[in-house]
């Protein structure tokens, strides 16, 4: 335990804090201060300075210290502070850029700020800052897949197209299954959250069944139609297509935008849809379930409720996905779909331009 420094004042020294403390051509720093040493030399405790003066007991203990070192001077002078960081040369930020872009560190396969700061010569703060004004972030790395679907143009517009201008009178819905989320029990009990302690859980897992969940949501307020079932076939498939129609308002045309799972396919789906017209299926293009909204909801729920998430039961599992739907579907928001098809097709483009020039040098 620390304990404060005791202060003792002669009547001199006294006289000059009084002086300092009362003086109006005194800085207001200063005279805080020479209050602080003032009540410090009554005998109070740091946390009763702070209380009567309205400070904070870690100023009051700084001030309280750095006097009982340095005297008057101490408190009167602040500590000299680092001036402006010396900017790099443009030759050495060009260097670290070219390098960053161009180049490979021995034995790795990227650049860290100490790889780069060892070989330019320069503080690793430094190559932070630089990569920062660029936009550089040599850590990171990025996932993508370009459609290979003949009819991926089309498939776009129409998806899109429900999302900026669906059908007046209409209902869209952004469908699709998590199939085999899995009842996860950790083999020995985690640490929980504490000052100074993150969360523990451990690595290893025992595995106690799977569940799949089907979900629905609605493009145009948020709300989620969702169930857990223990296959995804085509029969669960239907009778998730079943739960919609009763959930859904009646008398409305229902678009389903799905991905392009062979259960969604099958025959047996078709007859039904045949017995539903009301129904109507728009398939997101091959490798791009991105296009797919609700795939942002999945998201959300494997974060905050799966992702950490101690099950022991696939009944524990369901109980959870279900308390997730009901708490979101109380204060359900929409997720805002701003990209135009022409703005997605341009990247397309892009991207399908640069991977041939790649592929061809």
């Amino acid at each position: 335990m620390r304990v404060a420094p005791v202060i003792e004042l002669t009547s001199k020294q006294r006289a000059k804090l009084e002086t300092i403390r009362r003086g109006r051509s005194s800085a207001v720093r200063a005279r805080e201060r020479a209050a602080i040493i003032l009540l410090a030399a009554d005998g109070l405790e740091n946390r009763e300075i702070a209380r009567r003066l309205g400070q904070d007991k870690m100023k009051v203990g700084r001030w309280r210290s750095r006097y009982a070192r340095g005297g008057l001077e101490a408190i009167l002078k602040d500590k000299s502070r680092p001036g402006r960081i010396r900017p790099l040369a443009k030759a050495i930020k060009s260097r670290i850029i070219k390098l960053t872009l161009k180049e490979k560190p021995p034995g790795a396969t990227h650049w860290s700020r100490t790889t780069m700061a060892n070989r330019v010569g320069v503080s690793p703060s430094s190559v932070g800052r630089v990569w920062a004004a660029n936009g550089l972030k040599p850590h990171r790395i990025k996932g993508f897949k370009l459609s290979n679907d003949k009819h991926f143009e089309a498939k776009l517009e129409d998806i899109v197209g429900l999302y900026l201008n669906p059908p007046e009178h209409a209902l869209v819905f952004s469908c699709d299954e998590k199939s085999q989320i899995q009842a996860l029990d950790r083999t020995q009990p985690g640490l929980p959250l504490k000052k100074g302690r993150c969360q523990t859980l451990t690595h290893d897992y025992k595995r106690n069944g799977t569940t799949s969940l089907f979900a629905a949501m609605n493009t145009a307020d948020g709300n989620i139609i969702g169930t857990c079932m223990n296959k995804h076939r085509h029969q669960e498939w239907i009778r998730f297509l079943n739960l919609i129609r009763k959930e859904a308002p009646s008398g409305r045309p229902i678009h389903l935008i799905c991905d392009n799972y062979a259960t969604h396919k099958h025959e047996k789906v078709k007859a039904w849809q045949q017995r539903n017209p009301r129904f109507h299926f728009h398939f997101t293009p091959t490798s791009a379930s991105w296009l797919n909204m609700v795939e942002r909801f999945f998201r959300d729920l494997t974060v905050n409720s799966l992702r950490r998430g101690v099950f022991r039961s696939v009944g524990e599992l369901t109980k959870a996905i279900e308390d997730h739907i009901a708490l979101h579907n109380k204060a359900p928001k929409p997720f805002v779909w701003t990209a135009t098809a022409s703005d997605i097709l341009e990247k397309v483009k892009r991207g399908r331009a640069k991977l041939h020039n790649m592929q061809s040098a």
